[in-house]
């Protein structure tokens, strides 16, 4: 069928029906079907949030989806499968083809659970990646290589059970990423808690003591560290945090109890999941003020996990909300 020989209105009909697997793919044909395509598609691909290549797909098959919003909630379209290892300019062709229609208007993602696989650069791409050091790890020196050699990690999803740590290098990048989610043994083993200069992260960890996490509060109090963070949740696999203990030594002020308890959550930087897309709510009458700014921050102890939530309000804008 020639598409092009139709009127317009027979030309956007027929585009109208066709999924956007088949839409995206027809858009690769030519530069007259590419235009066409975006003048008589793109009311309906503006709720679109971001592209992701993901070579983590459990059907074992690489997968490049669309992630979109409808009525607040994130949908996945499943555009089509590639290889990763395939001819860089194939790769490079998509990519640019996306970057026609969307531009800057949403995020690129390459999610990868594989570090010794060679990931294009792509303009506008991060990286997110899954990775896993068990005990008596070998091959430190490519996971090394890994993470020195991408400029851009927007996420990091880390299990580090190794007895030696990573390289200075690598180890500033766990810093740097916008979010992480690690589990270690030693949280020291890297000092990801102490150094992180990121938004959001969850670790979860064997050996972490109470002063540590008084520690990270009274630091980010003092405005000495954490000025980007936005959300925080730390568990402790063995015994519980010392709640009394903890609130009094981080100096945490309380909301009365009669009045109603805020909710902080957030959009998170990189939706894994449609059903996930914000961070758990953070519900408590504990909250400490940042010295420097009078930022507020919410904090809640529960069991053996902290969690911690910066608010974009002052303590009297906060109160106000409270109340």
């Amino acid at each position: 069928m020639k598409l092009l020989k139709y009127p317009y209105v027979v030309q956007t009909e027929i585009l109208d029906h066709m999924n956007n697997s088949d839409l995206f793919e027809l858009s690769l044909v030519s530069k007259k079907i590419r235009k066409l395509v975006k003048s008589s598609q793109m009311k309906r691909l503006k709720n679109t949030v971001s592209i992701m290549y993901d070579c983590c797909w459990l059907s074992g098959r690489p997968l490049v989806y669309i992630q979109y919003k409808e009525n607040s909630i994130m949908f996945y379209s499943k555009i089509f499968f590639f290889i990763p290892s395939e001819n860089r300019t194939i790769i490079e062709s998509i990519h640019n083809n996306f970057l026609y229609f969307f531009g800057n208007s949403v995020e690129y993602y390459w999610k990868t659970d594989n570090y010794k696989i060679l990931i294009p650069r792509l303009e506008n791409l991060s990286v997110c990646c899954r990775i896993r050091i068990p005990n008596k790890f070998e091959d430190l020196e490519n996971v090394d290589n890994f993470f020195t050699s991408h400029p851009v990690l927007k996420s990091i999803d880390l299990g580090f059970w190794a007895d030696e740590s990573l390289s200075p290098e690598s180890e500033s990048r766990l810093y740097q990423v916008e979010s992480i989610k690690i589990s270690q043994y030693d949280l020291k083993l890297p000092p990801v808690l102490r150094n992180f200069q990121g938004k959001q992260a969850i670790l979860d960890c064997c050996l972490c003591q109470a002063s540590d996490l008084i520690e990270f509060v009274k630091r980010w109090k003092a405005g000495e560290a954490y000025q980007n963070l936005e959300h925080l949740k730390i568990r402790r696999r063995r015994e519980e945090i010392p709640l009394d203990e903890t609130l009094t030594a981080i100096g945490a002020q309380h909301i009365y109890a009669t009045r109603k308890r805020p909710a902080h959550t957030l959009p998170k930087l990189f939706i894994e999941y449609a059903f996930e897309p914000t961070t758990d709510p953070i519900t408590s009458h504990s909250y400490v003020v940042r010295e420097s700014d009078n930022r507020v921050a919410s904090v809640l102890i529960q069991g053996k996990t902290l969690s911690f939530g910066v608010w974009d309000k002052t303590e009297e804008e906060f109160l106000r909300m409270v109340d």
